[in-house]
């Protein structure tokens, strides 16, 4: 027997009419009654009685609909485990994140992936902008969160917020006594230098030449964790964006003359058709109130 003969079985004991059941399952009259009777001829006895214009179930058919109701369900309940199945329950998700994204964004940001898909396997991978737009076109990642200046035409890039950069220093610095820090007063400055920094970038931008040939600098790495604990000792000062800041002790001042900022982007590969995952991740990033005051602020504000 076939599933469709056992829907159409169900559909005429739900209404006791064979009008009304070929209706309800979309199919010709004559195509419900056929399908019936030849259930009926594989089972060896009559589903159903008419009686004048009445239609009733015989005893095999109580019978049968009380098995092929638990056939149903279970056909049903499969069909419903397959489709979450192929789009998100145990589906993986290959996720890049650039080096510097705020981490109390990415956390919002991951709540809010992990309450919209519970079973999402997520895989995620941090380094710079320019090795993340490289797995993205070798399908080594499926999305990433980015901050590139630029990004071609094969990657398509989704703007989420906008997040200004400072200066960041220590306790005791003249920059404490300022409520904002013209770019030039770095000049001459001790600074902690971070490696596949995004700020040159966004400042040439404006047609501005970084400070770095202004200012001294003392220690270059890739470990923010470091960088920041040797701001906070007093070491030097780095430019790093608004809500980076981690480490008790790091103050921060906004940098003027000009105003620098950087564009935090979602971005897949231009073209290239999204899976469910895929979907979701971007929704949800399109969804979130990146920029509400309150909920995503820096450790230690400016006075």
């Amino acid at each position: 027997m076939e599933t469709h003969q056992i829907r159409y079985f169900l559909a005429a004991c739900q209404t006791l009419n064979f009008s009304r059941a070929a209706e309800l399952c979309e199919v010709s009259v004559p195509s419900l009654t056929k399908s019936i009777h030849k259930l009926e001829q594989q089972l060896g006895g009559h589903l159903f009685r008419r009686e004048r214009h009445l239609t009733h179930l015989t005893d095999l058919g109580r019978l049968m609909h009380q098995h092929f109701t638990e056939v149903q369900n279970a056909l049903d309940a499969a069909k419903a485990d397959a489709e979450r199945y192929e789009n998100l329950h145990k589906a993986r998700l290959k996720f890049g994140v650039f080096s510097t994204m705020p981490g109390r964004h990415l956390t919002s940001y991951l709540r809010a992936l992990r309450a919209a898909a519970p079973d999402l396997r997520l895989n995620i991978w941090e380094t710079n902008c320019e090795e993340l737009g490289s797995a993205l076109l070798a399908g080594d990642i499926d999305v990433a969160f980015m901050s590139a200046t630029e990004y071609g035409e094969r990657l398509r890039a989704i703007p989420l917020f906008q997040e200004p950069y400072f200066i960041a220093f220590a306790a005791g610095h003249r920059f404490e006594q300022m409520n904002a820090v013209p770019l030039r007063d770095i000049s001459g400055e001790p600074y902690i230098k971070r490696l596949h920094c995004e700020f040159p970038s966004n400042l040439s931008k404006l047609g501005v030449a970084p400070p770095y040939k202004d200012v001294q600098v003392r220690y270059m790495s890739e470990r923010e964790d470091w960088i920041q604990l040797l701001v906070s000792a007093g070491f030097g000062c780095s430019v790093m964006p608004q809500f980076l800041p981690i480490i008790e002790g790091v103050l921060i001042r906004r940098l003027v003359e000009p105003e620098v900022s950087r564009q935090i982007s979602i971005v897949t590969v231009a073209g290239r058709p999204h899976s469910k995952p895929v979907s979701i991740a971007v929704k949800i990033a399109q969804s979130m109130p990146w920029n509400i005051e309150g909920t995503q602020t820096p450790l230690t504000t400016p006075a």
